[in-house]
């Protein structure tokens, strides 16, 4: 799951509903037929189902886990810590005079570095270039929004189905590169450099029975997740060549008590109002793992690694 946002960066797969499944005119009740995917309708009203669901104001869970990696040129892949992720989310109806009825995504996201002996958050982390040893920052992004979706795109074109479906399966991927001036650089980044640039890919998989009915308006969904991106901040990498990725998966969840024993931990105890999503009406500017660093430490009050040994 953190857009630039982790789990947070991801963009949504169609575009609005046309219809309402919350009154009595909820496709029929027991007669509905199936909904089609050649109507831009159809495709708008299943990609709101995989990134949410059907039903405005209905808190939605991702969670997964996986592992981070550094990448350095002429060096083996390094493994750093394991990860923990998590997206509180829920979508509300908005209309357009021209695009339609459609829905707009609001969410928060946490990516939590663990560490693989322990199984517990990672507050220190000595850093093997440098030998510094460093405070790890968690990522914490409040907001997560998404632009408002509708079944006619801004281009004026039909929203079209961008999934496969094989058997009872049904599968979409959705590559996500990003590239933008580092909110932690100054204003000579087209001079000399210093651009935020990452990439974020998802593979999302389901049933199509369950994705294609309209009475089951929140469906099961799985989810891959792999990011490649610029060292964090809190690593301080000074500029060294070199990146990490994530290699994650994980699904939508039921309830709160489906989540890892540290991510309840995190939440309950330092991110409570992770429990639930933002307002529907949330107009807030997105956050990522950059500009909350920038929060956190003003420039020039980051802490400095303590060096212990090392290169």
């Amino acid at each position: 799951m953190i857009r630039n946002r982790s789990f947070a960066a991801l963009s949504a797969l169609a575009a609005a509903v046309a219809i309402s499944l919350t009154g009595p005119a909820a496709l029929g009740a027991a007669k509905a037929k199936k909904i089609d995917l050649a109507t831009p309708e159809g495709v708008n009203l299943v990609g709101r189902k995989i990134q949410c669901g059907a039903v405005d104001n209905t808190p939605t869970i991702y969670y997964f886990h996986g592992e981070g990696f550094a990448r350095v040129p002429g060096e083996a892949d390094r493994k750093l810590f394991d990860v923990e992720g998590y997206n509180v989310r829920q979508c509300v109806t908005v209309n357009d005079p021209q695009r339609g009825t459609g829905w707009r995504l609001v969410s928060r996201e946490l990516l939590l570095y663990v560490d693989p002996a322990t199984g517990e958050l990672l507050r220190e982390w000595k850093n093997p270039w440098t030998g510094a040893t460093v405070k790890v920052l968690q990522t914490a992004n409040d907001p997560v929004n998404q632009r408002p979706v509708f079944p006619i795109g801004a281009d004026g074109k039909p929203a079209t189905w961008p999934g496969t479906i094989n058997g009872k399966t049904w599968w979409n991927t959705i590559t996500v590169p990003l590239f933008y001036s580092n909110p932690l650089a100054g204003p000579y980044q087209k001079n000399i450099g210093g651009f935020y640039h990452a990439t974020e890919m998802f593979n999302f998989f389901g049933n199509i029975d369950e994705l294609l009915d309209p009475k089951n308006t929140n469906p099961a969904i799985e989810v891959g997740w792999v990011r490649m991106a610029d060292w964090l901040p809190w690593m301080e990498m000074s500029g060294r060549a070199g990146l990490i990725y994530i290699h994650a998966a994980g699904r939508k969840i039921d309830d709160y008590e489906q989540l890892s024993p540290v991510m309840r931990k995190a939440i309950e105890t330092e991110y409570p109002e992770y429990r639930t999503p933002p307002p529907g009406d949330d107009n807030r500017p997105n956050e990522t793992s950059w500009t909350y660093f920038k929060k956190k430490f003003p420039a020039g009050s980051a802490p400095a690694g303590t060096a212990k040994g090392g290169h």
